[in-house]
Parts: C-alpha cells; structure tokens; sequence
C-alpha cells in the first residue's frame, strides 16, 4: 500500500516504514507525530483511489525523526567572459527528515 501525498507543495510517494526528507518544517520536534492530509492518490494492492484533487478521509501520519537536516552543499557561478566579471555564491537547503507510521485510507 502506498499513497501519494503532498507535503509542503511537493508530491512525495508514502510508504509505511519509508523515510522522506521534505521542505523544513518549522515548529516540529524530534519524537513528534505529523498528519498529512493532502493525499492525492492511495494505492491498497492494486485497488486506486484517485482524488479531485484530493481523496477524501485520507491521511499519511509520520513520525518526526530529524527537525533539521543540511542539505548539499550547491555553488551558483555567474562569469561573463572579457568583463571581470566573477560571482561564486551558494546555499545549503534545509530538510525535515520524516518516517511514514501509516496510511488511513
């Protein structure tokens, strides 16, 4: 069984015992549990249920392992060639990093 769920305006696919590391989430903490019921499609051993836009009575609860996770490190180079023009910029995204308990469909 699976189910796809929008957390944080991206589409995550949920599976019982699955970790995903979504947007951060702030005002979360470790050992807490989450609700999401923005669930857009559950899968229950090949019997579908599609949403519009989403399915009714559905929720994904998760358990909060992590409230803080780094991401990689990206570097965002700009040059323009015979100008003496070099920017060397980056960023690091944050992540909250959550384990799926169960699907109520």
């Amino acid at each position: 069984m699976y189910a796809i769920v929008e957390i944080n305006g991206q589409q995550f696919k949920a599976e019982a015992g699955k970790k995903l590391f979504v947007h951060h989430m702030k005002d979360v903490e470790a050992g807490k549990t989450v609700e999401f019921d923005r669930v857009l499609l559950v899968d229950n051993d090949g019997a579908v249920k599609v949403g519009a836009p989403t399915v009714e009575g559905a929720k994904v609860v998760a358990e909060v392992v992590n409230p803080l996770v780094k991401g990689e490190k990206v570097v965002v180079f700009k040059m323009k060639r015979r100008k003496d023009y070099r920017v060397k910029n980056g960023h690091r995204t944050h992540f909250t990093e959550v384990e799926v308990k169960s699907i109520n469909a």
